[in-house]
């Protein structure tokens, strides 16, 4: 793999920016090149990606926004029809077909937010809480796509996952 492209929704994400900044740091040790693949809707996404996959070596990362997640069935399709090794960030994808998702377990958010709910009840105001970044991550492999797409997935990248789907 030479490129990558970073689905991102422009009008809808807020921390795109973010994550697209941190990706394209990271690229240049791996010898990667990071694209944005700019797209508001179903259709823009669809020419989008395939434009982005007429190049061979290429694999997709769709970014953290809400959007993606209403697209998901359209992005698995397009990434198995474009043979586009998918990362996402969150399991629902891999449980749908996708590839591979690495993201915050939302579970354990939630428990972390109803603890700020017990503070800010119990006379605490919300601006005086701290924020907290995510501290527990999940990793789903979905091993029937990797067979599709013809990659092996090292035993050791199997062993760490906490869900592999076949």
């Amino acid at each position: 793999m030479k490129r990558v492209g970073f689905l991102q929704n422009l009008v809808a994400a807020t921390g795109t920016a973010g994550e697209f900044g941190a990706m394209q740091a990271a690229a240049p040790s791996l010898g990667l090149e990071v694209r944005p693949i700019n797209a508001r809707d179903a259709p823009e996404t669809e020419r989008a990606i395939a434009a982005f996959a007429r190049p061979a070596n290429g694999g997709l990362i769709a970014g953290g926004a809400a959007a993606q997640a209403v697209r998901r069935d359209v992005i698995i399709k397009l990434a198995a029809q474009h043979r586009l090794p998918a990362l996402y960030l969150d399991r629902a994808f891999v449980a749908d077909g996708g590839l591979i998702a690495f993201g915050p377990d939302r579970v354990d958010q939630y428990r972390s937010a109803a603890g700020y709910v017990d503070r800010i009840l119990n006379g605490e105001k919300p601006a005086d809480l701290p924020v907290q970044a995510p501290t527990k991550y999940q990793l789903a492999i979905n091993l029937k796509t990797a067979r599709a797409l013809g990659l092996e997935v090292p035993p050791t990248l199997l062993v760490r996952a906490d869900e592999v789907i076949e």
